[in-house]
């Protein structure tokens, strides 16, 4: 839910929610360095710890960070491929209903209100609810139904229709695949622990440098600018068809320009 909002938000407001909490506690671990009363518990806290202990933690962040990294930059590169296939896919369908001798400028016509419904309708739903178009189920359903008819295979051939109709179901999973990918929830639990250890870094670079205050705050606010910048990148591209990096129906726009719509 709170993952949700936030990725829900303009970019600029993004990245100001996650200053927030990393340079205000910055700002606390700062206060508490140079408090007189905070000051004695702090030196307390970290005498004796060797900062190589602390590397550890940040190792954890280190690998935890690439983790999601590479899992929102998956996605992203996963929902280009499924956009990719379902445009070759169209287009597979329309150039053989084009290379058949008998007449198919009905599936046409249905291969065109589908690309219609997803380019128009669907597309905007995906980005706003991430979910299907009733426009584009019941335009595929069409078309489905029109490489079925036992007229095509009666005047195409058994292979024609047969292979119309392998595009056609390619088609669909293709569409599954992308409608799964605009629906899918973030994991809220690997943001929380990446924000959890990144705190716990801030907390062990003040402890390292307690002796230091001028160094100290340079160090955290060097760590907390590096954290605000990567992880609100990676949240740029957690979700793919959504946000200012979200992917566009030009694929299916090209297929769509490049076909003649014939009347059936």
């Amino acid at each position: 839910m709170i993952l949700g909002l936030w990725l829900d938000q303009p970019v600029w407001l993004m990245f100001a929610l996650l200053a927030v909490p990393f340079l205000s506690l910055c700002v606390i671990l700062s206060g508490l360095t140079l408090w007189r009363r905070s000051r004695p518990l702090m030196q307390a806290s970290g005498t004796g710890i060797v900062a190589p202990y602390f590397s550890a933690i940040s190792v954890l962040l280190a690998l935890l960070t690439g983790f999601v990294a590479n899992d929102a930059w998956e996605r992203q590169r996963q929902a280009s491929r499924v956009v990719q296939s379902e445009r070759a896919n169209a287009r597979a369908i329309y150039d053989l209903s084009i290379a058949t001798v008998s007449d198919m400028s009905g599936i046409r016509a249905s291969l065109t209100d589908y690309l219609d419904a997803v380019i128009g309708d669907e597309w905007p739903a995906m980005a706003e609810t991430g979910h299907a178009s009733q426009r584009a189920g019941a335009a595929l359903g069409r078309l489905l139904q029109a490489v079925a008819d036992p007229k095509v295979g009666a005047e195409a051939g058994v292979a024609a229709q047969s292979t119309l109709l392998e595009a056609v179901m390619s088609l669909r999973s293709a569409r599954g695949e992308r409608l799964a990918l605009a629906d899918a929830q973030g994991d809220e639990t690997k943001w929380l622990t990446l924000l959890v250890l990144a705190a716990l870094t801030l907390v062990a670079l003040a402890l390292i440098h307690l002796e230091k205050p001028r160094a100290q705050a340079t160090v955290l606010l060097l760590f907390a600018t590096a954290m605000i910048s990567t992880l609100g990148l990676i949240a740029l591209h957690e979700r793919p068809f959504d946000g200012p990096m979200a992917l566009q129906p030009d694929p299916l726009r090209v297929a769509r320009a490049g076909m003649e719509i014939k009347a059936p």
